[in-house]
């Protein structure tokens, strides 16, 4: 019962504080509803960014991986420190510059309508598909666990988990469909200091039992137990071989962390320039330390199951915090995963709002719409999302890699096509529309034939970089013979005139260093 108070308590406290915060921002307008009103600070935008990408796939994904593959893993962390180094340093000052609400609306001015509408579509069904059932799954998942949802009501897991779906889908509707960007980054920040705090505290407690009382004396101890589980360097045949790094891990990323409409919406509402790139750099230091959260517990679970949950190895993370927190932190824990799932499920349904409205509905149905208008129609497109969402939910259990790795190589199916051709609109100026959409449909085909029919020996993230280069060649080879009409001038991509954060450089270098050191030190074991 305490447990179930705390918990209650806890969302509450989140929900009336939010409410507080927005009683006078104007939600009616297409800044204020899908923006923030371009208020955002970098403090704020850091926690929203940093619980938007850390959900229940990575609590329950990764430790479930890292569990069972040790801390190979960590190559999806620390390596995102260099794309929001990236995004800060280059793509979100043009984005500002060009004064964009969404990502496809810079390929409406780079290439054509046409590849906007693509794009925005693409994204749409990307997040639909993958991203936001398997982020409802694993967050029943983790709450079935901790208050035995199931056993309570007297019905099957089966249909406890999926009540649990429903409940989830139903709060975080209600967040991002009638709160805006604002609701969902105020929220944000203070679920995702809760998840750094109470994320940190499972090791922690976790290494002091195992210790007798002395951390170190814990983490010796876990060592000692599975030495292998340290190493960062993952061998060709793993789950992540080291190779990836240095083919589609890094395209990836740079997608992921400056060209994803989710992540990147909270740059594009900051107040200014500086905010922007403090809130990404920001992130960029807490994916340093996220690890401790989302991969550490999984080898520690190691320590007190053995291979025993092998075969469920999705359950690791739920059974670890049955075992180390004390009851009275339950409540208060669950409420904080409670908390990273509805962030990156509202925020998910409040990007795809966003480009339904502003690249779909107006971009191709009524370019005059009224702003009061793009807001009904985004809250509309939210709330049908989430109704499918919540049906398709059930149906990503038992994936064979864990849910992490199902997730990422769903991913695949849009992030690089569109990773492509985004790159591509920038550095490249010969890259015509033409070439920009038929490499598109070759990314796409190439990709979900080499993995899902053909089911090729490499490695997925391998044949993201293979598909990367294939794109590009398309890009190139169609826009021979479909030149570009050079309407774009690559001087609204100038920022000379923009005020940057002083500590850009500085924080920037130390984000690489930091990155390089973890492969050199912990590469050694």
């Amino acid at each position: 019962m305490q447990t179930v108070i705390t918990f209650i308590g806890f969302l509450a406290f989140v929900a009336i504080y939010s409410f507080l915060k927005l009683r006078k921002e104007k939600l009616d307008s297409t800044e204020g509803y899908f923006l923030g009103g371009r208020s955002l600070t970098g403090v704020v935008i850091a926690g929203s960014m940093l619980l938007t990408n850390i959900s229940t796939e990575h609590l329950i994904g990764m430790n479930g991986s890292s569990y069972k593959n040790g801390f190979i893993i960590i190559a999806w962390e620390v390596t995102s420190a260099l794309a929001l180094i990236a995004a800060a340093v280059y793509f979100v000052p043009r984005y500002l510059k060009m004064g964009l609400t969404t990502i496809p609306e810079f390929l409406e001015k780079r290439f054509d309508n046409t590849t906007r509408l693509l794009v925005a579509f693409f994204l749409i069904i990307s997040f639909v598909v993958t991203l936001l059932p398997i982020v409802l799954y694993t967050g029943a998942i983790n709450l079935e666990s901790i208050f035995n949802v199931s056993e309570v009501l007297g019905v099957t897991k089966g249909q406890g988990l999926w009540l649990t779906i429903v409940l989830i889908g139903i709060i975080g509707s209600i967040y991002a469909i009638l709160g805006g960007l604002k609701a969902v980054a105020i929220s944000d920040t203070i679920n995702g200091y809760g998840l750094l705090i109470g994320g940190l505290a499972i090791p922690v407690l976790a290494l002091f039992s195992i210790g007798e009382g002395n951390v170190l004396n814990g983490i010796s101890k876990v060592y000692e137990n599975s030495p292998d589980k340290f190493n960062v360097i993952g061998a060709k045949d793993s789950v992540m071989p080291f190779e990836v790094l240095f083919t589609g891990l890094i395209i990836n990323q740079i997608y992921f962390w400056a060209m994803n409409q989710t992540i990147i919406q909270r740059a594009l509402g900051a107040k200014n320039l500086v905010e922007a790139q403090k809130g990404l750099l920001y992130t960029g230091v807490l994916k340093i330390i996220v690890p401790l959260i989302i991969i550490l517990p999984g080898v520690i679970g190691y320590y007190y199951f053995g291979d025993s949950l092998y075969a469920n190895q999705d359950m690791i993370y739920p059974e670890l915090i049955k075992k180390v927190l004390p009851m009275s932190l339950v409540g208060v824990f669950a409420a904080i995963v409670m908390g990273a799932v509805l962030s990156t499920f509202n925020s998910v349904l409040n990007s795809a709002a966003t480009i339904f409205s502003i690249d779909i509905y107006k971009g191709f149905f009524k370019k005059e719409s009224k702003e009061k208008t793009l807001v009904k129609v985004g809250k509309i497109t939210s709330t049908v999302l989430a109704i499918f969402s919540i049906a398709v939910a059930p149906y990503v259990a038992n994936a064979p890699d864990g849910l992490y790795q199902l997730l990422q190589q769903l991913n695949g199916i849009f992030f690089i096509p569109i990773a492509s051709i985004m790159i591509a609109g920038f550095f490249i100026k010969k890259i015509s529309a033409m070439g920009a959409k038929v490499s598109l449909f070759v990314g796409l085909i190439f990709y979900i034939t080499m993995t899902f029919i053909v089911k090729s020996e490499l490695h997925f993230v391998h044949v993201w970089g293979i598909e990367f280069l294939l794109n590009v060649a398309t890009m190139f080879l169609v826009s021979m013979y479909y030149p570009s009409n050079g309407k774009f001038k690559f001087t609204e991509l100038e920022i000379n005139d923009m005020v940057q954060w002083k500590h850009t450089k500085p924080m920037s270098i130390g984000l690489c260093v930091i990155t390089i050191s973890i492969y050199i030190m912990l590469g050694s074991f």
